[in-house]
């Protein structure tokens, strides 16, 4: 025979179920939110910059909007917020979602121009050398990954309004890179190393051909033959360099200035 359930235990179990859902309202006080709300309020404290407050507003957008297109605008938007709030690894986790889930969305292109941009460093440690310290494999890995959002940018949507932004960034990206490997190349000559030189200055050119800086790979090229009187590679790499600067270049190195990323070549 069933047991019967106390009826004494009825009420308190009714206390508990109403203080609990009084709980939950007091400590949600967006449970009675529309999305549309959730939406405007989220995107207010992002553009106040309160994006620690716009992140959790956002996520609760994605719950309360799932498979609708706002759903994922909010998850393009926490990005965003993620990545103004320095939040970078974890921006970069919702984008990677966002570009697996929704391939065929009309947003692509901003995703992965998005992605382009939180990886994106306008410094990309290339002048580090100044404070004696060195680029880390991990710069030269976000400066790679951010070249290659902004290529899928220019080469996907090649008519995204994001396109001529990400063209620039590509550039810059690339000769920061070869002036990284410059810079290393000519620390190695100014210590009398020539054959890291060597082999430094030749990375920077396969890798890198038609930015400033090979240049500057080329004269140390030169100089480091030079150097080890290495004369037949010495006047190969001369007449490399004429035919591609001019007779007249003078073996000179270039000045260490650091130039914003948007000024041009």
């Amino acid at each position: 025979m069933p047991r019967r359930i106390s009826l004494t235990l009825v009420p308190a179990v009714l206390v508990a179920s109403v203080l609990a859902g009084c709980s939950s309202t007091k400590d949600d006080p967006t449970a009675k939110w529309t999305p549309d709300r959730i939406y405007t309020e989220a995107r207010d404290e992002s553009s106040s910059g309160a994006y620690d407050k716009a992140v959790p507003l956002f996520e609760k957008l994605e719950g309360r909007a799932a498979g609708t297109p706002l759903a994922q605008q909010a998850q393009l938007e926490k990005a965003y917020a993620q990545y103004k709030g320095g939040e970078k690894v974890q921006a970069l986790a919702t984008l990677d979602r966002f570009i697996k889930l929704h391939p065929a969305s009309p947003a692509m292109d901003y995703a992965l121009y998005l992605k382009g941009l939180v990886n994106f460093n306008d410094n990309l440690g290339m002048f580090a050398w100044l404070s004696r310290q060195d680029l880390s494999e991990r710069d030269q890995k976000a400066a790679k990954d951010s070249f290659e959002s902004f290529r899928q940018v220019v080469t996907r949507f090649p008519d995204s309004k994001y396109a001529e932004d990400s063209r620039l960034r590509m550039q810059y990206i690339v000769n920061s890179l070869a002036k990284y490997e410059v810079h290393v190349a000519r620390y190695y000559y100014d210590r009398g190393a020539y054959v890291a030189a060597i082999a430094r200055s030749q990375t920077a050119i396969k890798e890198y051909q038609g930015v400033p800086a090979i240049r500057d790979a080329m004269v140390i090229l030169i100089k480091s033959y030079d150097a080890l009187n290495m004369t037949q590679l010495r006047d190969d790499a001369q007449r490399v360099m004429e035919s591609t600067y001019g007779k007249d270049s003078e073996l000179t190195l270039s000045s260490d200035k650091k130039d914003s990323w948007w000024k041009l070549w």
